[in-house]
């Protein structure tokens, strides 16, 4: 019986990291983001029903997220278009991942698990998480988006007490070694209860 763990957590908290420890303790990690992205990229399924949606966005066969974001700045309504072609496309790919997995523990690395009310369809909810100022400083110290730009992308996500308030398990992602700690305790925990149902 496979195991689905889903995997959240707001930008900055550690989850890109997270998700590899996962990985190292031996699952089969699904990315939402890899997923958009493999869809997007040329000869992706999602180019030739986002041609006919936004021809503009297709560069070089494949769908330009550049060009996207200045749709989305100038049409109200492009993200419910866009996510309409999208997520039904993503959910292919995941339950394909899925059903070609081997792992006993299945994690899927989903960032808006809760908003998008993904979370029934999981076994149990991880939550990456951090201090708030660590938050803030890891995401500026990336150097590709301004405080205004971060603010802008937190203010859309569910607030981190929230997350964890949902979660079944949190990783506190304060330093590597205590994260893989906490990581490998998840497994083992959720190995133990296998074992024992």
């Amino acid at each position: 019986m496979t195991f689905l763990l889903g995997l959240t957590g707001s930008i900055g908290m550690g989850k890109s990291t997270t998700a590899a420890m996962f990985a190292e303790a031996g699952c089969a990690v699904w990315d939402a983001d890899a997923a958009v992205h493999r869809l997007y990229s040329a000869g992706g399924k999602a180019v030739a029903p986002m041609a006919e949606a936004f021809p503009e966005a297709i560069v070089d066969g494949a769908v330009s997220r550049d060009v996207l974001r200045q749709v989305l700045s100038t049409e109200p309504d492009a993200l419910r278009r866009i996510e309409t072609i999208v997520h039904p496309l993503v959910g292919e790919d995941r339950q394909a991942f899925i059903a070609a997995a081997t792992a006993d523990i299945v994690v899927l690395d989903i960032p808006l698990l809760f908003e998008g009310g993904n979370q029934g369809r999981m076994n149990a909810v991880v939550v990456a998480s951090a201090p708030e100022e660590v938050q803030r400083d890891r995401v500026l110290a990336r150097g590709t988006m301004s405080e205004a730009q971060f603010e802008a992308i937190k203010a859309k996500q569910m607030p981190d007490s929230e997350k964890r308030a949902l979660a079944d398990y949190i990783v506190n992602t304060d330093t590597l070694d205590h994260a893989r700690e906490q990581v490998q305790a998840i497994v083992a925990d959720i190995r133990g209860k296998q074992r024992d149902a």
